[in-house]
């Protein structure tokens, strides 16, 4: 059990009764609603308020069901199947609608905006935080508020809800904080301020609103696509657990005190997982370098070198010159070899230098540039309807787009990353497709055993990763890229190779 985990346990026992004593000296929640209501009464008659027409009670008949009791109409229906659980005795159920006041927030054109500290702060769904509104060093002011924005004015002990998130990254949907702030502000669209009618009731009202209880049942009621929505009247709708206000206290009290043992615990955890994660690629790196110095299985007399290799490498690649798939640049190899001295040398056209390698290679390899058995290509241009492959897709975070033309690639290709913060990050096209705009074709020689080309340049990953040129869009260095020396094993030690990395791979999973 993880913290949020333990959090949502401490919520949904404190929602439900089973968090702290009942006392039979409180006095029961119909008290309390009573209460709220004649203040919603009063605000009503004030004008600052509409009269609710969905207004309504909850009650437990004779028969151990529950009804609404619709005000405006009269009309009374059994609710039992809306019920989530049970609650003590001298608790009730109430509509949230029915315990606070509600605003949506203003929508700003860019205009209307500025990030000088000039008037008023305008809150978003990226201030909300756990318990609390926080301010960004980047955020928002709007220095003269027109009628229409104070309308959405934040004071403080409002609560605010996020009613939007993107479908790649639900996390803010629902994700409700109180503003505690002396100051005011103003409020951005799809983000819901939320005010009880009685203070007293505020905190309490705020962890049920954070309880999975809450939370899971407005997230199911969401809807759009790209954008997913909670809608308003679903939120209102939903049913609150009101414990007797005394009660209440002390689950808010109890709460409090647990919270910093649930942060460290949470704290303990993530250490614990950060260093699971360490030592986890810690040894996959090793396993990685084990396998390009030659040291992860056994060199085998019968498979012979990997010298018979290289003629092949080059007349596929003159192969595919001709035909114009690679270009003749692909042509341009160098051959390293090691001396009599034990020395590492490199001939490129007629001039020999003496070159660092970074390992030390078995006898029985050759030693070439990536470039020798890589290239990074384009795919073939095609019109007509396809999958979009882009990084967010191919890491399973994003649904499929469909566009009408582009870089076609086929199922089982291999594709790179060569734009952003991952470049270098290698993809197996799933299926036939049109590859994004930051992404290459590669090509990798068929002479070579793939999965153990794949696990070369992933141990490089950081490393490429790290050395990216540009600024505003950082891109893969291709010439570090291509110049790496790779050392290549006899056709069938690179199986070996690779199925070894597979079979140690599932052991650390």
């Amino acid at each position: 059990m993880n913290g949020k985990q333990l959090k949502n346990s401490i919520l949904q026992w404190a929602i439900q009764g089973k968090l702290v004593p009942q006392d039979p000296n409180d006095e029961p929640a119909s008290v309390l609603l009573e209460r709220i209501r004649a203040e919603k009464a009063k605000l009503v008659k004030e004008k600052k308020i509409k009269k609710d027409k969905n207004e309504s009670i909850i009650y437990r008949g004779d028969d151990n069901s529950y009804y609404e009791k619709f005000i405006a109409t009269g009309e009374v229906k059994c609710i039992d199947e809306e019920i989530p659980f049970e609650i003590p005795q001298g608790w009730e159920w109430c509509r949230l609608g029915e315990l606070i006041t509600y605003q949506n927030g203003y929508s700003y054109t860019s205009a209307e905006l500025n990030k000088e500290c000039k008037g008023l702060p305008v809150i978003k769904s990226g201030n909300l935080m756990t318990y609390e509104v926080v301010l960004k060093p980047n955020n928002d002011y709007v220095e003269s508020p027109s009628d229409k924005m104070l309308a959405s004015l934040i004071r403080k002990g409002d609560m605010l809800m996020c009613l939007s998130s993107q479908s790649d990254n639900p996390e803010p949907l629902g994700k409700t904080a109180i503003y505690r702030n002396d100051n005011y502000a103003l409020l951005n669209q799809r983000v819901l301020k939320m005010r009880p009618h009685l203070d007293g009731i505020l905190d309490y009202l705020y962890y049920v609103i954070n309880s999975e209880y809450f939370h899971y049942t407005v997230s199911h009621q969401s809807g759009g696509s790209a954008q997913a929505n909670l809608k308003l009247g679903h939120v209102l709708s939903m049913l609150v657990p009101i414990a007797p206000f005394e009660e209440e206290l002390r689950i808010v009290n109890k709460i409090s005190k647990l919270n910093p043992f649930i942060a460290h615990y949470d704290f303990i955890q993530q250490k614990e997982s950060d260093l699971n994660n360490e030592i986890n690629n810690k040894l996959k790196k090793s396993i990685l370098q084990e396998a390009i110095q030659g040291r992860l299985v056994p060199q085998m007399k019968e498979e012979g070198t990997a010298q018979d290799l290289l003629e092949q490498i080059r007349q596929e690649k003159l192969h595919l010159v001709k035909e114009g798939k690679l270009k003749k640049s692909a042509l341009k190899d160098s051959i390293i070899y090691k001396g009599d001295d034990n020395k590492y040398y490199e001939r490129i056209n007629e001039q020999i230098v003496e070159i660092e390698l970074p390992f030390e290679y078995p006898n029985s390899w050759v030693v070439l540039r990536l470039k020798d058995i890589c290239q990074l290509t384009d795919g073939e241009k095609r019109t007509g309807k396809g999958i979009c492959l882009d990084a967010k897709y191919l890491r399973g975070k994003s649904s499929a787009a469909v566009i009408d033309k582009g870089k076609f690639v086929h199922a089982g290709d291999n594709i790179i990353l060569v734009d952003g913060e991952n470049s270098g990050e290698v993809f197996s096209v799933p299926q036939d497709g049109y590859m994004g705009s930051t992404f290459k074709q590669l090509w990798l020689s068929s002479v070579m055993w793939k999965p153990y080309i794949l696990a070369f340049i992933l141990f490089y990953k950081e490393e490429l990763k790290n050395s990216k040129r540009g600024a505003a869009i950082p891109h893969l260095n291709k010439e570090l890229f291509y110049n790496l020396p790779i050392g290549i094993p006899p056709f069938a030690e690179q199986q070996r190779i690779a199925e070894r990395i597979t079979e140690l791979s599932q052991l650390l999973k």
